[in-house]
C-alpha cells in the first residue's frame, strides 16, 4: 500500500484559529443544550468540546469552559510550543456561558458558533454563519443535497411511526438522528448487526425523524479535512484516516502517513465544501468518507464544525510539522483524578518524546458535580506499529 503525508507543510498552512477565521471573530465550539433537557445532561461532553481549541486559539477570542484553562494544562501546552489562547473568555456555569456570548457581541465581535445555538442567545446579525445554515449542513438527512449520487450510501429518512418497520432485527443497518440541532453533543449514531438485540438510543425517544443507512463493510475510512477562509474559498487542510472501535464508532485519528483517497473522491469532497462555502459557511470541516470492500466510494457524514481531528492537525503543524510526514495517532484519556495529577503521571512519557498534549479539561473548575479530567494527545514516531503500541499503552494505563 502506498502511504502519503496528509499535506505538505508550508508557510501558508494554518496554525491557529486566526489563520482560519480571520480578525474580528470570536469562536465558540460548545454544543447547545437540547430543548427541555436538564442542564447537566451531556454537560461534560459539551464543556470538553468547547475547550478543545484552547491550545491553538492564538489571539482569537475563545468562549470556552474554565475546565480547559487549568493552570498545569496551560503550562504544558505552552511548554509544548502551542499558540495558547491569549483571550480565553471562560465560563463555569450555564449562566456564565450566556454572559460570555453577550459580552463578545457587545465588544463588536462576530461569533463563529460551531454548533447552532438558539437565536435568542446569538442573533444572526452577530454570527459568522447562521444557526440555520450550520444545522442544515450537519443534519444527517441533508447529506444527499450536497453529495453527488455516485458517492451516496443507500439511506432514507423515516418517521418515528415507520422506524420499527425500517429497522428489522434480522437486518444490518445504521440509524442516525435527523436533526438541525447538529448532534447536541451526544451520540446520535447507532449501528445494528443482523440478529443482535435492538437497544434503542436516546434520540429515538425525542426526535420525529431518522436516517436509516446501509451497514457497509469498510476497508478504508478517511476524514477529509477542509477549511473555508473568510474569502469563501474551500481549501484542503489534510487527509487523515479514522480509527473506529469494535462497534464502528470513531475512536481517534491517524494524522501522519495515510493511505491516499482516490482523486475522484477528493475532488467530490472539495466540491461539497465549496458548495457549503457558497451558501455562507466559514470555518473548519471534516468529511467522513470510505471505500467499501466491494470497491464503492461513499460519503458517510458531513461535519461542518471544528472536529476531534481539527485541533491535532493545527497543533502538529505549529510545533512538529515533521510529524505530519511520519505516523501519528490521536488518543483521548479520561480519569477521575485531578488533571494536574494526570499530567504529572504523564511526565516521563512526555520527556521521552513522541507525545504532544493538545487539549484537556478538568470539571473541578466548573460547577459540575462529577469529577472528570480529560486529555487529548498525539502520539508520533517513525514506525506505525510502535506508535500504535504506545497509544494503546496509554489507553490501557489511563483509560479513555
Amino acid at each position: 500500500m502506498t502511504l502519503v503525508a496528509p499535506f505538505s507543510p508550508s508557510v501558508g498552512a494554518p496554525r491557529t484559529l486566526g489563520d482560519i477565521y480571520g480578525p474580528g471573530v470570536a469562536v465558540c465550539a460548545r454544543p447547545p443544550l437540547a430543548d427541555n433537557a436538564p442542564a447537566g445532561r451531556h454537560r461534560v461532553t459539551r464543556d470538553v468540546v468547547s475547550a478543545r481549541p484552547v491550545g491553538v486559539a492564538g489571539d482569537t477570542p475563545l468562549i470556552c469552559s474554565a475546565g480547559g484553562t487549568e493552570p498545569a494544562l496551560l503550562a504544558q501546552l505552552r511548554e509544548g510550543g502551542l499558540p495558547v489562547g491569549t483571550e480565553l473568555r471562560t465560563f463555569r456555569t450555564e449562566t456564565e456561558f450566556g454572559l460570555r456570548v453577550a459580552e463578545a457581541m457587545a465588544d463588536g465581535l462576530l461569533i463563529s458558533m460551531e454548533y447552532p445555538q438558539p437565536n435568542s442567545l446569538l442573533p444572526d446579525t452577530h454570527a459568522v454563519k447562521t444557526a440555520e445554515l450550520v444545522g442544515f449542513l450537519n443534519n444527517k438527512a441533508s447529506i444527499s443535497t450536497f453529495v453527488d449520487p455516485d458517492f451516496r450510501a443507500r439511506r432514507r429518512v423515516v418517521s418515528r411511526a415507520d422506524l420499527a418497520e425500517a429497522t428489522p432485527v434480522a437486518g444490518s443497518w445504521v440509524l442516525k438522528a435527523a436533526t438541525d440541532d447538529a448532534h447536541r453533543g451526544n451520540l446520535d449514531v447507532y449501528l445494528h448487526r443482523a440478529g443482535e438485540p435492538v437497544s434503542w438510543p436516546d434520540f429515538t425517544r425525542v426526535l420525529p425523524a431518522f436516517v436509516v443507512e446501509e451497514y457497509l463493510d469498510l476497508v478504508r475510512n478517511w476524514g477529509i479535512q477542509f477549511f473555508v477562509e473568510p474569502g469563501a474559498t474551500a481549501r484542503l487542510l489534510a487527509v487523515t484516516e479514522q480509527r473506529v472501535d469494535s462497534a464502528g464508532i470513531y475512536d481517534g485519528g491517524l494524522f501522519g502517513l495515510v493511505s491516499p483517497p482516490p482523486p475522484a473522491l477528493l475532488a467530490e469532497c472539495q466540491a461539497i465544501t465549496q458548495r457549503a462555502a457558497d451558501l455562507g459557511y466559514r470555518g473548519m470541516c471534516s468529511l467522513d468518507c470510505a471505500e467499501t470492500r466491494d470497491g464503492r466510494l461513499v460519503l458517510l457524514d458531513l461535519n461542518f464544525r471544528i472536529t476531534g481531528g481539527s485541533i491535532p492537525l493545527l497543533a502538529l503543524q505549529t510545533v512538529r510539522p515533521d510529524a505530519l510526514e511520519r505516523p501519528a495517532e490521536s488518543v483521548s484519556l479520561a480519569v477521575t483524578a485531578p488533571l494536574a495529577d494526570l499530567l504529572t503521571a504523564l511526565r516521563p512519557a512526555l520527556a521521552a518524546g513522541g507525545l504532544i498534549v493538545v487539549a484537556g479539561h478538568d470539571t473541578a473548575r466548573t460547577d459540575h458535580s462529577v469529577r472528570q479530567s480529560t486529555l487529548q494527545l498525539v502520539v508520533y514516531g517513525d514506525d506505525p506499529d510502535e506508535v500504535t503500541l504506545r497509544r494503546r499503552a496509554l489507553t490501557a494505563r489511563f483509560g479513555s
